[in-house]
């Protein structure tokens, strides 16, 4: 009991330190918001200071097994934009290449559909040209958890690391 209470009053202590700092100047507001809203925030990275200080929020009893084990490893794929376009079956039904949070989904010029998720490894991983996704904003996806369907069969992949654009052929997972 001791140790809920006090990381509870850790927590507090926390957003107090945070409510003073924003109070002090009107230009600390300013920063907070810059921070916050024109970077991006590594979701994950946050999520491993906090699992690291107060354990899991979830308890993770059962492993589960993964019954969906597809691979765009025997798939044809070609440079396209600052990624890759790769030849699937119709309706092929995209998984995730690793585990991640979902931070974007919407429209992205030249990809179409497109769902972005910030990988625990901190890479961004694009899924362009999806459809019917399983997923909402802010979720956590596992490593082959299924997240949507291709629109044809066209799928783009791109991989982003620090604003850094990188190839396929050298992330593989």
């Amino acid at each position: 009991m001791k140790k809920y209470i006090s990381k509870i009053l850790l927590s507090i202590i926390f957003f107090l330190l945070c409510v003073i700092y924003l109070k002090i100047d009107s230009n600390n507001i300013n920063t907070f918001k810059s921070i916050v809203f024109d970077n991006s925030l590594s979701f994950n990275k946050v999520g491993n200071i906090y699992n690291k200080y107060f354990g899991n929020v979830i308890p993770i009893t059962q492993k589960d097994k993964p019954v969906f084990k597809e691979t765009l490893g025997n798939n044809l794929m070609d440079n396209y934009l600052n990624g890759k376009i790769i030849n699937v079956d119709s309706d092929y039904l995209v998984s995730a290449i690793n585990s991640g949070v979902v931070v974007f989904i919407g429209n992205k010029d030249g990809y179409n559909n497109t769902i972005i998720i910030q990988g625990i490894d901190g890479v961004d991983i694009w899924y362009g040209n999806v459809v019917d996704y399983t997923i909402n904003l802010y979720d956590y996806v596992n490593k082959g958890d299924i997240i949507s369907k291709v629109n044809d069969n066209k799928l783009y992949l791109v991989l982003v690391k620090n604003n850094t654009y990188i190839n396929y052929e050298d992330y593989k997972v």
